[in-house]
């Protein structure tokens, strides 16, 4: 079984948050030379929500994919919520290169208002949350829907994470992005 690296994607936003100090552990877990994966149906289905998104002006930026189990346990210490961190001894759908954490932006790349940031752990990041400017829930509503119509899963507790339908025909992957590249 071989992931698919998202760079194939025409158009795609590529930030892989822990591959910087700039997320919720204020630490690098990912190596600098870390890729955004997915399984081949997840990335299929990416492809073309990011085809119909770009019609409308706007694209997709990933900020995570594929994440090593080893890296799911580093989160977990830190955040052993499983609203917002799957226990590693489960495993994630994350780890099975089944999910992907994702935003909306323009055509310079810029990403849109949502109701919360990215990894906020509160309330504000449910997508069920009332709150934020009529921009930040219409663009939420936008990408939700663009997923939704091509059969990802919206998870409650995190308007930017989606999961490939069948997630669960995939085991739980500990390869580093060295061995996928």
């Amino acid at each position: 079984m071989r992931l698919i690296s998202l760079e194939k994607i025409p158009g795609l936003v590529i930030d892989l948050v822990y591959a910087t100090p700039h997320n919720f552990t204020g630490k690098t877990v990912y190596p600098a030379s870390a890729k955004a994966y997915l399984q081949k149906g997840s990335a299929k289905r990416l492809q073309r929500v990011q085809a119909a998104l770009q019609k409308r002006g706007i694209g997709l930026k990933i900020l995570d994919a594929y994440r090593p189990l080893s890296a799911q346990k580093k989160f977990w210490e830190l955040v052993p919520d499983p609203r917002f961190v799957a226990d590693p001894a489960q495993g994630s759908r994350h780890n099975r290169g089944a999910a992907v954490d994702l935003t909306l932006v323009d055509r310079e790349g810029r990403e849109l208002p949502m109701p919360s940031a990215f990894d906020e752990f509160t309330e504000r990041a449910h997508r069920q949350f009332a709150g934020g400017s009529p921009e930040e829930l219409a663009n939420r509503t936008q990408l939700e829907e663009a997923m939704a119509r091509e059969g990802f899963l919206l998870y409650p507790d995190e308007w930017w994470h989606f999961d490939d339908p069948e997630w669960e025909r995939y085991p739980v992957l500990d390869l580093s992005f060295e061995e996928l590249q």
